[in-house]
């Protein structure tokens, strides 16, 4: 069992394990028998938002959320992987899922399963599912978990709409060794009839996406085609679309690519034809989502000591290294020191290229508490000798706080990324 489940929810999925070791197996057999026996809670959820993408899923998704919530509507939302604890996983009509009911919920599929064979995440599934069914709301935003076509979240059959975030290589062993058979993957969301939005994607990925939408009648959404964003020289947004335009205020989370992201979720919500007003779609200055270029204020940043900004970055793959150096090339005005620690399935030297040219200093780090950390040495090869072979996380801040007041970007792992949380301090809320 992976250790990011604690406490008495992990206690249970660490049994339900037993029953199919293998923590992903793409597929919808088992996963819609078990519904079946639960009464089909996913035919009885509000209105759906489906976002399946490789980078930026949870930040559309808390765009989603936030813009829903601005029009005093009630949100189910359900994203992985969790951070600290396992009742991020699932917000109920607004509100983080108590370990109580998550508990009772979680022993509820058990006994109903009855020893099936099932994987850990097609029970998380059923479980925000069963949760969604029975407490109202107005809507639900689900995050596809890996790829799309076979994802437990896939067995939704009537989306009010579905986005599809930026594309790149991730996950291959799963999902194929192209961009072309990823695409296909993830485009596996797409429903006959239903509206799919995109953001901008790589023209091999689009083609893909662009044929399954025509194939099943899916009303497609194009960025720079149907629709537009950009930012104005006031730093306010200027969107537009089919049904009109909208003067929106800048997202509320921090970088470039968070504009694609606040758009998708901004002509998502429009293409669905869900009866939103105008006024509600300012919710993206108000959106939260953690571990997505965040600045750090807690115990780890008192540790470094005045002047210095501590920032976390759970990006992993060679696309989010891209948006993530975009990002941060603007902070020339004092030393960055970037502290890199990945999963041990990751392509790092993707990751690092185009953050080695803008890293002052790098260093390799593997937390003791970080789930399947890949070696320091490894890290340290594919940047090519220029990362530093780190110590613990606290043992190199320690050793830059001799060096004058920069910045430090923790980046590379959402594992490495909630082992930094707790240390900070970080509720989840």
């Amino acid at each position: 069992m992976t250790p990011e489940f604690t406490g008495r929810p992990g206690a249970i999925l660490q049994r339900l394990q037993r029953l199919y070791p293998s923590l992903i197996d793409l597929s919808l057999g088992r996963l819609e028998s078990l519904l079946a026996k639960l009464g089909h809670p996913e035919r009885r959820l509000p209105p759906v938002i489906h976002v399946a993408g490789t980078n930026g899923k949870g930040s559309t998704c808390a765009n989603a959320r936030a813009i829903a919530e601005q029009a005093g509507w009630r949100v189910h939302a359900t994203t992985s992987p969790h951070l600290v604890d396992v009742t991020e996983r699932f917000r109920v009509a607004g509100r983080l899922v108590s370990e109580p009911v998550l508990s009772e919920t979680l022993e509820h599929i058990e006994r109903i399963n009855d020893g099936a064979p099932i994987t850990v995440f097609e029970v998380l599934t059923a479980c925000a599912f069963l949760l969604f069914a029975e407490h109202p709301a107005d809507l639900a935003v689900i995050e596809v978990g890996l790829g799309g076509r076979f994802d437990a979240t896939n067995v939704l059959q009537n989306p009010a709409a579905c986005a599809i975030t930026a594309l790149s290589m991730d996950h291959e062993a799963f999902l194929g060794d192209t961009l072309e058979k990823i695409a296909r993957e993830k485009a596996g969301i797409i429903k006959p009839g239903r509206p799919v939005v995109t953001g901008r994607q790589p023209a091999k990925a689009l083609a893909v996406i662009e044929a399954e939408a025509a194939r099943l009648g899916a009303p497609l959404w194009l960025r720079d085609r149907d629709w537009f964003v950009g930012q104005a020289p006031d730093g306010m947004l200027q969107y537009r679309d089919r049904l009109g335009t909208l003067p929106l205020p800048a997202p509320s989370l921090p970088g470039p690519h968070q504009i694609d992201n606040a758009g998708l979720a901004v002509a998502t919500l429009r293409a669905s034809g869900l009866a939103l007003p105008d006024g509600a779609f300012a919710g993206i200055a108000h959106t939260r989502w953690p571990a997505r270029l965040q600045r750090l204020d807690g115990a780890l940043a008192e540790r470094l000591g005045p002047g210095w900004e501590l920032w976390l970055d759970g990006g992993h793959n060679p696309g989010a290294g891209a948006v993530l150096a975009e990002s941060v090339a603007a902070w020339r005005d004092r030393p960055l020191h970037i502290l890199v620690g990945m999963k041990q399935t990751k392509d790092p030297a993707g990751f690092l290229r185009p953050l080695l040219p803008l890293a002052t200093t790098l260093h390799a780090i593997a937390e003791p508490d970080q789930h399947m950390a890949m070696p320091v040495e490894q890290i340290v090869a594919a940047s090519g000798g220029q990362a530093l072979p780190g110590l613990t996380l606290l043992d190199t801040l320690d050793r830059l706080r001799a060096e004058p007041p920069g910045r430090v970007l923790i980046c590379g792992s959402l594992y490495l990324a909630g082992v930094v949380l707790r240390q900070d301090g970080w509720v989840p809320t």
